[in-house]
């Protein structure tokens, strides 16, 4: 089994990292601050060195970005979507129905998302207060309505699909697990969800990327690791990062080999910090292997309405 130690990257470390994604297109790595409402970016040169070039306010919370093909990038922040242009004016879009409010009123925030083969978005909620059955998978479709995939979940999180498209991964940290299911490329749809992994309490999955060999890379909260697995659920490498709140993955740079992992300093009181000094700031490892980039979403960013 392969083993790697991620070292830390330039950027300046953010509260709640969370969701990269690498932008082909710009030639850019896009990743969020949670509870910081931001959206950060950065470039990554030839020889993997990182550096931040912007820094834009999405929301009260974003949990997610995808690159817009039609400009811009699309949050998943607050309770909803929200559309973030290119002089980085935000714009909601929609607020969900059953979503949204504040830690004090029992609400609800968006988590992890990211776009299909095709361009929908699939974005997870999570309940403030992480209660089990509070969160929810939704499907932001090319026609710009949005439907619910799956409720009754804990914590929606890490999110991807096999290369040819036929398996969606979906990791619910509540409960420990990376569910897989058939995947309808065409339709955008789910179905025969079965669990692939599981994990103990105190080290569960959250963030996950699919290699171009059609390998899992899951960044495990609690467990300052990343690990990879076969499409079986065989361990096949870790990487060791010196943080224990381990968040997210993607593949990144011009050739998508450099592994980019997000952490976080959430709920770590100050003998944490000082334990773990680089927590919030971003990893990297070269594993030997390449991941794709982050699908755009190609629907419209205007009109949006939410399906009964």
């Amino acid at each position: 089994m392969q083993r790697l130690t991620a070292t830390p990257a330039a950027p300046p470390a953010a509260d709640h990292g969370e969701g990269p994604r690498w932008d082909a297109a710009r030639g850019e790595l896009l990743w969020v601050d949670i509870s910081g409402g931001l959206l950060r970016r950065g470039t990554v040169d030839a020889s993997g060195v990182l550096s931040e070039i912007a820094v834009h306010r999405g929301g009260d919370t974003v949990g997610a970005v995808a690159p817009a093909a039609a400009g811009g990038w699309l949050l998943a922040a607050g309770g909803g979507f929200t559309r973030l242009a290119d002089d980085g004016t935000a714009r909601v879009l929609i607020d969900l129905a059953g979503e949204g409010g504040s830690p004090e009123s029992g609400g609800t925030r968006m988590n992890d998302a990211a776009c299909d083969p095709a361009g929908r978005l699939l974005a997870g909620t999570v309940a403030f207060d992480e209660h089990p059955g509070g969160g929810a998978l939704y499907c932001l479709d090319l026609d710009g309505t949005v439907r619910t995939l799956l409720d009754g979940l804990t914590i929606s999180n890490g999110l991807g699909w096999s290369p040819d498209g036929g398996t969606f991964y979906l990791s619910d940290s509540g409960p420990g697990l990376v569910r897989a299911y058939d995947y309808d490329v065409g339709a955008g749809t789910i179905a025969r969800g079965r669990v692939l992994l599981e994990f103990p309490a105190d080290a569960v999955a959250d963030g996950l990327t699919v290699d171009d060999e059609g390998c899992l890379w899951a960044a495990l909260w609690g467990g300052g690791q990343v690990r990879r697995w076969s499409p079986e659920g065989e361990l096949l490498a870790v990487v060791e990062v010196p943080v224990a709140q381990t968040s997210a993955c993607c593949f990144a740079g011009t050739d998508r080999d450099l592994l980019v992992v997000t952490t976080s300093t959430e709920g770590m009181s100050s003998a944490d910090l000082a334990e773990q000094p680089d927590a919030g700031r971003l990893f990297t490892a070269r594993p030997g292997v390449t991941g794709p980039p982050a699908s755009p979403y190609r629907g419209p960013l205007d009109a949006l309405r939410q399906l009964p």
